[in-house]
């Protein structure tokens, strides 16, 4: 009785000082946006791993030891097929000399500037394969026949078939400014256009580790851009059908508005970025805000409808309402604040900043919305309370075939989740973009055509200082490269011993017999200083030997694989290297951390939803105040994620990042029409004292347009998010509108039938 009355107490002060709280919310919103400027934005994609991320970890190691291997790749198509053609030859050299002024470059290596060794005599000759590509057709040859028989070039910068040919830009950035990616993005667009232009029918692809982190940005950039105004569109089109009013439209509207900008605002104040995935948020804030409004509305103008003043009509909206709305916020952000079990922080971060908006949206919905609806002028036309509506004719067939409803409905429930062991979890980090983004084209180009974007790193430590130039340790090395080799995912494999090879080679006369590793410590450690005092700048070893020279990179190219499939290869290596090694060996690549997220992010996250599920059910118990409805609204909560995930077994069977996180954050989202419903079917029993199943008609007349409204409304906002080229983003607002498609089914079909059937009690 005391928490009725403070509610009425409220509900009369927002009706009563509409002015006041209109100016009050403004002010506090004008306070909570102005942190939108202090809002950043990070593109790389290593924001998708905490620093404490093992896989991250050994990465970073091995790059602070090495040369960084973040990178631009140009790859040339000529039209002719021939890169050793007079014409390639001069593009890629072109190309390789202008690439050394894109910025934070660091090292470019390419066909032309491949340091080729050969012996004159007592003399060691250092020199670019191609110094002039204006060469003889003999030259050409010769330069051909050395390109496709160097290990460090084939299927690294020069396809086997010698049709496609790379240039590698090595960069180094700072990476305290997501602009830095954009510029060097923006530098080799222009070098591209300067190179198809000059040698026309050549055509240049553009991929890379630099490039990924570039396509993340536009990615989300053009989300926004496309994505946002299209759901306003949609929004505002649903409103003004559904509600038939455009005063009610114009007060949703503004309270979306509201909604974003103070979440966003709010992460600004505490020194949050925004990601490729956590730039979604306004899109899902918006989607959500929807809901609240809606239910206070429609209540209202029905109440309008049936003759009531306006400002009684709001009263009693709310009076109706408070309750039911105030649940399904708080299960809503609980659902999205399950995301904070997830092992990648954008997610994390989505999930909070549309947790805040959810928030955010119910208090503007209880305070805004009512005082604006006060100010506003609304017109609606009078009509009967019981007129024979679509909502009733479908509560009297649900009533009268409640129980092959019940039936049928479970079957196909159980059926649909036998799916769900179809799916298996499996990402690939390169179809994150879908194939009209310009680094899918380019990497899709490249791992067709020669070798792929995917590599793996492997750091090998000798005992001591100087210790790589022992014979023991460069045969271990090498013995490690030929095994990799010899492995069906890996298409190339690069490191110092096929220097150490052709040095010994060159050193013998050029002798074929002499390709191998030196014998001796002192050997090998002579042709290594002779090897890097010929070298220009920029082309050192250091990207493939440590300072101390206590240590060596080996990098192989791999074929493009799933998440799966390198786990795989990952574990086969470590079984290699503990039976054939006697050195620490470490390995890590991006392909690698993001293979291993998904497994790990999965586990976390059906953790965090069944903690979520555990608080969400003790709120409806509580809520409802009834144990047995309480169990009962778990049902049409739970089978919706199991369904939807059955038809995704059927349709596709590929679970990645993205989807891993769908069964937390829609658990609050479904959670909503549930609670509606049972809200207006307990108000029925106990209010007004009707049997189940005129309860069931009382629920479907007064909240079954509210429901159909806000599920429209929803499953439109993140159908539009599935337009998205960002893959992961895409495939989650698919996954979530299915599951709240199947959610409203469940609560008109299936959720009524139950209640009569284990609610009889008159």
């Amino acid at each position: 009785m005391k928490e009725g009355r403070l509610v009425s107490n409220y509900i009369q002060f927002v009706t009563n000082h509409p002015w006041w709280i209109l100016l009050f919310i403004v002010i506090v919103v004008s306070a909570m946006a102005g942190g939108i400027g202090n809002l950043g934005f990070k593109n790389d994609y290593r924001v998708y791993f905490g620093q404490e991320n093992p896989q991250l970890k050994a990465f970073e190691e091995i790059q602070n030891t090495y040369n960084e291997s973040d990178a631009v790749m140009f790859v040339l198509q000529p039209e002719n097929g021939k890169v050793f053609s007079q014409q390639t030859l001069q593009a890629i050299h072109q190309l390789t000399e202008k690439s050394w002024k894109i910025p934070y470059s660091s090292r470019v290596d390419s066909v032309t500037n491949f340091q080729y060794t050969e012996a004159e005599e007592d003399d060691l000759i250092v020199t670019d394969l191609v110094v002039d590509p204006i060469v003889s057709a003999e030259e050409i040859e010769k330069i051909k026949q050395v390109a496709l028989h160097e290990p460090f070039l084939v299927n690294k910068l020069v396809s086997v078939k010698a049709d496609v040919a790379g240039v590698n830009v090595v960069l180094q950035m700072p990476g305290d400014d997501p602009g830095e990616v954009t510029e060097v993005a923006t530098a080799a667009r222009a070098l591209v256009s300067e190179i198809e232009v000059a040698y026309p029918g050549m055509k240049v692809y553009l991929t890379g580790m630099a490039m990924m982190s570039n396509a993340f940005s536009e990615s989300a950039i053009n989300d926004n851009k496309l994505l946002v105004p299209l759901m306003y569109l949609c929004v505002i089109v649903v409103l003004l059908i559904s509600l038939r009013s455009f005063s009610a439209t114009i007060a949703v509207v503004l309270l979306i508005i509201f909604s974003i900008i103070s979440a966003l605002g709010i992460a600004g104040w505490l020194g949050w970025f925004l990601t490729p995935t956590s730039a979604i948020s306004p899109t899902i804030i918006l989607t959500m805000a929807v809901a609240d409004c809606v239910h206070i509305l429609v209540t209202q103008l029905h109440n309008m409808r049936i003759g009531h003043e306006k400002r009684q009509a709001i009263r009693e909206s709310l009076r109706v309402n408070f309750q039911p709305i105030l649940l399904t916020s708080l299960t809503t952000a609980i659902g999205f604040l399950s995301m904070n079990f997830s092992d990648a922080p954008p997610f994390r971060d989505l999930g909070n900043i549309v947790a805040i908006g959810v928030v955010l949206a119910w208090l503007f919905s209880i305070t805004f919305l009512p005082a604006l609806m006060v100010v506003l002028p609304v017109k609606v036309k009078i009509q009967d309370e019981m007129e024979n509506t679509i909502m009733l004719r479908l509560a009297n067939w649900v009533v009268k075939f409640r129980k092959p409803l019940l039936i049928v409905n479970g079957i196909i429930a159980l059926i649909m989740m036998t799916f769900v062991p179809q799916n298996q979890l499996n990402d690939e980090f390169v179809k994150y973009f879908d194939e009209s983004t310009e680094f899918r084209q380019g990497t899709d180009f490249l791992n067709n055509n020669m070798g792929g974007i995917y590599t793996i790193e492997l750091s090998i430590h000798a005992d001591e200082s100087g210790g790589i130039n022992e014979p023991v340790f460069l045969n271990e090395v090498q013995n490690l490269v030929d095994w990799l080799l010899s492995q069906p995912e890996v298409i190339q494999a690069d490191t110092v011993t096929n220097i150490f090879k052709r040095l010994n080679k060159n050193m013998h006369a050029d002798n074929e017999r002499w390709y191998q590793l030196p014998e001796t410590r002192e050997l090998a450690a002579q042709y290594l200083l002779l090897y890097e005092m010929s070298l220009p700048y920029g082309l050192d070893l250091n990207d493939q030997i440590n300072i101390d020279k206590s240590g060596i990179r080996v990098t192989a190219s791999l074929k493009s694989l799933s998440s799966n499939q390198m786990l795989a290869l990952e574990q086969r290596i470590k079984q290699w290297i503990e039976l054939n090694s006697q050195y620490k060996i470490e390995l890590a690549s991006p392909i690698l951390m993001f293979s291993h997220i998904g497994s790990r992010n999965i586990i976390r996250m059906v953790l965090g939803s069944i903690l979520a599920l555990v608080v969400i059910s003790f709120l409806l118990i509580l809520a409802f105040k009834s144990i047995k409805l309480g169990l009962i609204s778990l049902v049409p909560n739970l089978v919706p994620a199991g369904i939807a995930f059955g038809v995704w077994g059927v349709i596709s069977g590929q679970i990645g990042l993205g989807l891993s996180v769908v069964t937390g954050m829609t658990l609050g989202i479904v959670v909503d029409d549930t609670v509606h419903f049972i809200s207006k079917y307990q108000r029925a029993r106990k209010e007004k004292g009707m049997s189940s199943e005129d309860a069931v008609r009382y629920a479907f007349s007064t909240v079954g347009v509210a429901l159909w409204i806000t599920s429209i409304v929803l499953v439109s906002g993140f159908m539009v998010l599935s337009l998205s080229h960002f893959t992961m983003n895409a495939e989650m607002g698919l996954m979530t509108a299915i599951t709240i498609a199947v959610a409203l089914f469940l609560d008109l079909l299936f959720l009524p039938p139950l209640l009569m059937s284990l609610d009889k009690k008159q």
